[in-house]
């Protein structure tokens, strides 16, 4: 390789040495290179810093004629061409070559972003777990056709036999932490999407989270049918239950799809809205749906069950409703959940 690069530095016309650099591509190709590997004989060849960027990582290769990393600060690139891959742009090569451009720039930058897509297909990027938003909302999209989308997995590094469920989180911890912790041994990808995180993964496991971490998980039917139940189980989520599965709610998903005018105008839903103001009552009123049992609740909240009774008569007034029949702690469920979607 090295005896190509020395050759190619004596090129006679522009023609032989296009069909050289041509060459010079095939081989390294051929020799099934890595992008790194493809960065060292693209720098050496030019004789000047190559470097190579892909969008779904957002990290840059930048390589020196000696092969070794570019230690000197990036340089404004000389020329530069994106790479392209299934006519979707998926990052950019360049090099940053003092002066004026050689004349074979053009030619080895093309072969190059040629080479970099052809390395990306066989062997995905490298991974990361931060992912470009933007090919994570193009995953989840419901608008997006499914030949974009099986584009942008395999962009992310995502095997196309493999099921993908999506986790909704709500945290003060970075996102690539909680990825981490959601899925440590298979391949994850997370992104921010507005004021909710998104979690792309291969298995989940909650088991590991730590406290203040909210996570909704949708199932693993395809991306976006399951980034829209996690949203849907992230709603749903609490102090006392900071982790809900879509399929564990069953019916209560129903609640999700209720108009918020219909609660509010709910007279069960309006009372528990008039109890708010009560830290301590609303505190007894969700231990007691939490656990549907006096003493139970009484346990959560560290009083006497005496103590829990007599508030609970006394919110059961206020409610309107018999807290301790069947049909009245149905109820007040319902109404506490469908008060807390409102306030999500």
């Amino acid at each position: 390789m090295e005896a190509l690069a020395q050759r190619l530095s004596h090129l006679d016309t522009h023609v032989e040495g296009a069909l050289r650099v041509v060459m010079f591509y095939d081989t390294l190709m051929r020799r099934r290179v890595d992008l790194p590997a493809l960065a060292r004989a693209s720098a050496a060849l030019a004789e000047c810093v190559a470097g190579i960027r892909l969008h779904s990582t957002g990290r840059a290769i930048r390589v020196s004629p000696d092969g070794k990393q570019a230690s000197t600060p990036p340089a404004p690139a000389s020329t530069s061409l994106p790479i392209t891959l299934d006519d979707e742009e998926i990052g950019t090569v360049w090099l940053e070559r003092p002066g004026t451009p050689n004349p074979l720039d053009d030619v080895v930058l093309d072969r190059l972003a040629i080479a970099a897509a052809a390395v990306v297909e066989r062997y995905g990027p490298a991974r990361t777990t931060m992912a470009d938003p933007a090919l994570v909302e193009l995953v989840i999209s419901c608008e997006s056709e499914e030949a974009a989308r099986a584009r942008a997995l395999r962009l992310l590094g995502f095997d196309a036999d493999l099921p993908i469920r999506v986790a909704a989180v709500r945290s003060r911890l970075p996102l690539d932490q909680i990825g981490s912790l959601l899925c440590p041994a298979r391949p994850v990808k997370a992104a921010p999407l507005g004021d909710v995180g998104v979690i792309l993964a291969t298995t989940v496991d909650t088991s590991r989270l730590p406290e203040g971490v909210r996570v909704g998980v949708g199932n693993a039917e395809s991306p976006d049918q399951s980034w829209r139940q996690a949203r849907t189980a992230l709603r749903f989520t609490g102090p006392r239950e900071p982790v809900v599965h879509h399929d564990d709610l069953g019916a209560l998903a129903l609640l999700a799809e209720i108009p918020q005018d219909v609660s509010r105008g709910n007279a069960d839903v309006a009372a528990i809205a008039r109890m708010a103001d009560s830290p301590a009552d609303m505190e007894t009123l969700d231990a007691y749906c939490a656990t549907g049992s006096l003493r139970q609740a009484a346990d959560l909240l560290h009083l006497h069950h005496s103590s829990v009774s007599r508030r609970l008569e006394q919110i059961g007034r206020t409610l309107g409703i018999e807290l301790t029949e069947p049909a009245g702690l149905t109820r007040v469920r319902l109404a506490l959940v469908a008060w807390r979607l409102l306030n999500d």
